[in-house]
């Protein structure tokens, strides 16, 4: 997990206290300086993806608002998370034979 920092022009939105990458991303046009304890290179990536992402999105929803996209981005990587999830927990159940 990410505990970050994001800093936007003057705001301050503190997330976590374990403050040691510092990454400056561009998303969705936005420039976000990402603090983190993860690597630069991995906090580059999360940010990639979320770009990507939001630009996927906008591209089939043009008319969405800034925000209605973030949030919409969010929903769609936390199903996606989710699924992941419940596919690596059947893996896991069929090579260790778990039962729930």
């Amino acid at each position: 997990m990410i505990g970050i920092r994001i800093f936007r022009g003057t705001e301050d939105f503190l997330v976590s206290r374990q403050d040691k990458a510092r990454a400056t991303v561009d998303i969705f046009g936005q420039q976000y300086s990402i603090v983190g304890s993860e690597s630069t290179s991995h906090i580059r990536l999360v940010a990639s993806i979320v770009d990507e992402k939001m630009r996927e999105i906008s591209t089939k929803n043009p008319s969405l608002d800034i925000n209605k996209l973030a949030v919409l981005t969010a929903v769609n990587a936390v199903h996606e998370y989710i699924k992941l999830k419940e596919d690596y927990e059947r893996l896991e159940q069929k090579l260790y034979g778990k039962e729930e």
